[in-house]
């Protein structure tokens, strides 16, 4: 069985379809009979004009994120949308069988890399000091945005610290910065090699201005001449800082969106055909779901700049981004 589909049971293979745009997204997937659940999205634009969402896969009604692979989907109107399947599975690993958590991509050298984390043991919640969970991140090229990628160095980048949550930001000189949740080890930056298949020099402590709360899914881009470090503050929260530098210092500017349901959010922040979008993931309840749950579902919203560059508190809505393609013409 072709490794990128091991484990995948779709029943309405993919396809594009024609959907009315509503919030959360519809990426016309269905596995088992039911929507794919996806979160933690990484939206990017590449040359070809379109838009792409990598994400995690939450299996239906799984327990404790033990997650097996990524997916990809596309888009020119952020209404229909095309589902191109598993990019890569954990079980295409030497070095990791579980927890393909929140991924990122990027585009270098004429190819594109996938980030990712990927693990191996048990977390034991109830007695925390038997745990064996480890965590690493990957990265993976392709000579297409939507794979399938290839973990050609067959190792994570590091083995210390524990890392998850990647996210890969290529500044306009060409040098790439990862960024990354890290145990015991949160704001620190590092350079890739410019082959990106190695992490380049020391880890970097970066200034946060004094103010360095938890903090889960880093996501960082540029607008103007600033530079934006986001987060989800407490896990939760999703918050900002900026900086003329993408190694800080960095200045704490406030809240993007409110917390929901006491549940974690992971996001990213993209430009298309001239409009911001926040992308992230709502817990919802899913009647259609075999346990009685919330599902995490990939959303996305609206984002607007004050004149000074920060950011408009953005509040979650049903409508989400149905009216892009009469914004965009």
């Amino acid at each position: 069985m072709n490794k990128i589909v091991t484990g995948i049971f779709v029943t309405a293979l993919l396809y594009s379809s024609i959907t009315l745009a509503k919030n959360p997204l519809d990426f016309g997937l269905l596995i088992d009979g039911k929507p794919i659940r996806t979160a933690d999205p990484s939206a990017h634009v590449w040359s070809d004009g379109r838009l792409y969402v990598y994400t995690s896969h939450d299996e239906e009604c799984q327990h404790d994120f033990h997650m097996k692979d990524w997916h990809v989907f596309s888009t020119d109107d952020m209404v229909n949308w095309q589902a191109h399947g598993a990019v890569l599975s954990v079980a295409e690993l030497s070095w990791a069988d579980d927890y393909a958590w929140a991924p990122d991509a990027a585009y270098k050298n004429g190819k594109y890399y996938f980030v990712f984390p990927a693990g191996t043991g048990i977390k034991d919640r109830v007695t925390p000091s038997n745990s064996t969970k480890w965590m690493g991140i990957g990265i993976a090229e392709s000579d297409s945005p939507t794979g399938p990628f290839k973990d050609v160095i067959d190792a994570p980048l590091w083995r210390e610290p524990y890392a998850n949550d990647p996210a890969l930001f290529i500044d306009d000189d060409g040098k790439a910065y990862l960024y990354f949740h890290g145990q015991n080890f949160d704001y620190y930056v590092v350079e890739m090699a410019d082959d990106m298949r190695s992490i380049q020099g020391d880890f970097i402590k970066m200034d946060m201005g004094g103010y360095e709360p938890k903090m889960e899914g880093p996501w960082v881009f540029k607008r103007d001449d600033l530079y934006y470090f986001t987060m989800p503050e407490g896990n939760r929260v999703l918050t900002y800082y900026t900086a003329t530098s993408p190694k800080g210092p960095w200045q704490y500017r406030g809240v993007i969106m409110e917390q929901e349901h006491q549940s974690n959010n992971h996001h990213s922040i993209v430009q298309y055909q001239g409009q911001w979008l926040l992308f992230y993931h709502r817990w919802l309840e899913t009647p259609e779901s075999s346990c009685q749950k919330r599902q995490r579902h990939t959303a996305v919203e609206y984002l607007y700049f004050n004149p000074d560059g920060s950011i408009v508190p953005v509040t979650r809505t049903e409508q989400g981004v149905a009216d892009f393609p009469n914004r965009t013409r």
